[in-house]
């Protein structure tokens, strides 16, 4: 289980460093006035500097599925939205409830997060994946993938399904717990499981879908709750890096046209699969952050790696101010589950052995 603690001393120097380069400029913000997400007239919050203010707590939590639900419209009904929302609080009712110490040990089974799926695995009062769906522009989304149009993503490519057969093929030849760089990233404390940090950002649909955001005249910073995972924006004219440098989260670069922050990312880490698909050299995410209203970012983003996918491909997710704080997600530190994995096939194995030699 990873376990949470307020942020230590790590994470406090690098919001100092942030806000110090950009505090003789924060304190005087300007506005300029936009249509906000309700169409009403409102003042978009501007920096001293002149750039339209993103910085504070987000979630972009959301009941609204990645990809679109068959016999579904682009936009919900208001029925469906009930039904959807209604079932959630019914199912955090549900698992709320004490667990029965008398009752039956699970079965079994090869649930991939738990070992019975979700009746035996967290209870509500570790998850948190949103009460509400997704609202763009005053619209209940059915999904978040909004490119194509009917909200599924393109097919793989022929090199795209290649490279996936081959990977296969080669994992095939090991075991799935030899050794530690077989596990997951996430399960390795590398990066957040789904696509917290990105790019693109977006829900995991369990817990923890937070950011905050600080700026100043030369950079924009991302810290996600999850894995507490930090992308830094470089604003101005990208500067290409070598092919070979590939970090986790890519190279990103970003720029203003009006109110949106505009921010292209390249060099991404080839083991850094998403949404359980490689991606090739020439791959680029193009994110578009808008402030919409006091209490909403709209984040779009595309998604073009003509060697992968058949198309170009995005979507669209709210961005809701959080007035709460942030907590680090201490994976490391509370990684315990990591070792016993494998500490547990190494027994598994030698009974194995064992029972063999009999």
């Amino acid at each position: 289980m990873n376990t949470n603690s307020t942020t230590p001393l790590r994470l406090i120097a690098i919001f100092a460093v942030v806000l110090l380069l950009s505090s003789t400029t924060m304190f005087a913000p300007a506005v300029a006035q936009t249509n906000s997400s309700t169409g009403d007239k409102w003042e978009v919050p501007m920096t001293a500097f002149g750039h339209p203010d993103l910085q504070g707590n987000w979630t972009n939590v959301t009941l609204t599925p990645f990809q679109r639900p068959t016999n579904q419209q682009r936009v919900l009904t208001p029925e469906q939205v009930i039904a959807i929302e209604s079932g959630q609080a019914d199912v955090v009712s549900d698992r709320a409830q004490p667990t029965d110490p008398d009752r039956a040990p699970p079965t079994g089974g090869n649930d991939p997060i738990c070992i019975d799926g979700a009746t035996t695995c967290y209870n509500e009062a570790w998850r948190e994946p949103g009460e509400t769906v997704a609202i763009v522009n005053g619209e209940p989304r059915s999904s978040l993938v909004t490119i194509p149009s009917d909200g599924l993503i393109p097919a793989y490519t022929l090199e795209g399904v290649q490279r996936i057969d081959d990977f296969n093929t080669y994992r095939s030849n090991f075991g799935e717990y030899d050794h530690p760089e077989l596990r997951p990233l996430a399960e390795r404390c590398i990066v957040s499981f789904n696509s917290s940090a990105g790019p693109p950002m977006l829900p995991n649909g369990w817990y923890n879908n937070n950011y905050t955001i600080v700026q100043n005249t030369e950079y924009v910073m991302i810290i996600a709750e999850m894995v507490h995972d930090v992308r830094i924006i470089r604003l101005g004219e990208p500067t290409p890096l070598r092919e070979d440098i590939r970090p986790w989260f890519g190279v990103s670069w970003g720029h203003w046209e009006g109110n949106t922050l505009v921010v292209e990312t390249t060099n991404m880490n080839l083991d850094h699969w998403f949404n359980e698909a490689p991606l090739s050299n020439d791959r680029k995410v193009i994110e578009r952050f808008t402030r919409v209203d006091e209490e909403t970012i709209n984040y779009q983003f595309t998604i073009d790696d003509p060697t992968i996918y058949t198309s170009i491909w995005g979507g669209e997710v709210p961005f809701k101010a959080l007035h709460d704080r942030l907590y680090e997600y201490a994976c490391h530190e509370g990684n315990y589950a990591f070792p016993n994995i494998l500490s547990g096939a190494r027994y598994q194995e030698n009974a194995e052995k064992n029972q063999a030699t009999r």
